[in-house]
């Protein structure tokens, strides 16, 4: 199957409502049907404002998080959907990818 890999860009300590954004766009993807994704952090990294953000010893909420999935034309297009019918701005970078499953005819 050809689609999108998308990822998406956040920190530990942004939000939606009562969840972090990588927790709510976790959600939000399982609720549209997309069959996986993956949420992964990081040490530290810098954003567009150019600051350092990193887990501290004490502190995770400037820790960088990723968030990607694999999906296609239509599944993108619903999740952008949520995510601007949210009002959330979220940086991401989205890849034409060919995806599939090993052993599937």
């Amino acid at each position: 199957m050809r689609g999108w890999q998308l990822t998406f860009y956040t920190q530990q300590g942004r939000s939606h409502g009562t969840r972090s954004i990588a927790e709510w766009l976790l959600a939000e993807a399982k609720l549209l049907g997309i069959s996986g994704a993956t949420m992964s952090v990081a040490q530290g990294g810098y954003g567009r404002d150019g600051r350092l953000h990193w887990a501290g010893f004490f502190e995770l909420t400037g820790q960088p998080v990723e968030v990607a999935m694999a999906v296609s034309d239509e599944a993108a297009e619903r999740l952008f959907a949520r995510i601007t019918t949210e009002g959330l701005r979220i940086f991401y970078t989205k890849t034409p990818v060919e995806f599939g499953v090993t052993g599937e005819e």
